[in-house]
């Protein structure tokens, strides 16, 4: 893959992903949380597991390791996920994509807890407080907003977003090697079907509205996030390595903020965008040696350029 390639599924990913809050919020308005995440991993799912039938090959679980994989997938990074949708009636689109950038963050606490192979190094411990730090000045709790609906939100999407991290972390324990985008399109059909199974516990009512632009925002999240936005993010994952993939999380918030801005006309307080900077400040010490590494790389590899370029 070419690194002009690479670039272009880089922003593409940003924009899908950041999009995706906004629009969200947009389907929000008219259809119940749970039910309206359940139909869009429901699409999701079907989009992705036919991609892996016409084009993986390997397109279902075999092993143990495999259903373990689903199974913690399927519960924590996408029934898990259904905490955005909660969260996200009482919060903007720009906090709670913020809010979800944390995730590589909690990703590393959850690898040191869950992984025997990873140990926690002094730099880890300072990326993880300072990554909280940041998302303390994102949620800004306090005794007198404990019960206020944005409080509210803001812990339902960091409920979700540490479920998700977590989710993570358990299908890299069970030791899979089934095909990523086989995984997710197990993971979400499972995911989909508790969700729905809380919409109905939750005594939602079970029908969603059949207008255009409804059905437009539900196909969007379903078609370009999830199903687009996935394969995707697992193609990049697999070329350019987990670094570069991941650079993707901090590209979101700045999408969400600028479309909610301009859709839905949504702003953001000053110290939430100091927050954000604090939260991908502690990925920086988090990632620091790898980002070096990195650099160096890059490096070598314009060095050659211009040799070959010399002779």
């Amino acid at each position: 893959m070419s690194r002009r390639t690479a670039a272009a599924l880089f922003l593409f990913m940003g924009i899908a992903f950041g999009s995706a809050f906004p629009a969200i919020k947009a389907g929000l308005a008219d259809a119940p949380p749970l039910l309206f995440a359940a139909l869009r991993f429901y699409l999701s799912a079907a989009l992705l597991l036919a991609y892996a039938v016409l084009v993986v090959g390997e397109w279902r679980p075999r092993e143990r390791a495999d259903w373990l994989a689903v199974v913690a997938g399927g519960v924590f990074s996408i029934g898990g996920a259904g905490f955005l949708y909660l969260g996200q009636q009482y919060t903007t689109s720009g906090v709670a994509a913020i809010i979800y950038s944390l995730g590589p963050v909690l990703t590393v606490v959850f690898a040191l807890a869950l992984l025997p192979t990873e140990r926690a190094s002094r730099r880890a411990v300072v990326g993880v407080v300072i990554g909280l730090v940041g998302v303390a000045l994102v949620v800004r709790p306090s005794p007198d907003a404990l019960f206020a609906p944005d409080l509210r939100g803001k812990a339902l999407v960091l409920v979700a977003i540490t479920s998700v991290a977590a989710g993570s972390v358990l299908i890299r324990r069970t030791g899979t090697h089934m095909p990523a985008v086989t995984l997710t399109a197990w993971a979400l059909g499972i995911g989909a079907s508790l969700l729905h199974l809380g919409s109905l516990a939750l005594g939602e009512p079970q029908t969603v509205p059949t207008d255009p632009a409804f059905l437009a925002v539900l196909v969007y999240l379903g078609v370009v996030p999830s199903g687009i936005g996935f394969a995707l993010y697992f193609s990049l994952l697999e070329r350019a390595g987990p670094l570069h993939a991941n650079l993707v999380v901090y590209v979101v918030p700045v999408v969400a903020v600028l479309i909610g801005w301009a859709w839905l006309g949504e702003t953001l307080s000053p110290l939430s965008v100091i927050g954000f900077a604090v939260v991908f400040a502690g990925f920086v010490v988090l990632e620091s040696e790898t980002f070096a590494a990195t650099f160096a790389e890059g490096r070598r590899w314009l060095a050659t350029q211009n040799a070959g370029g010399n002779r």
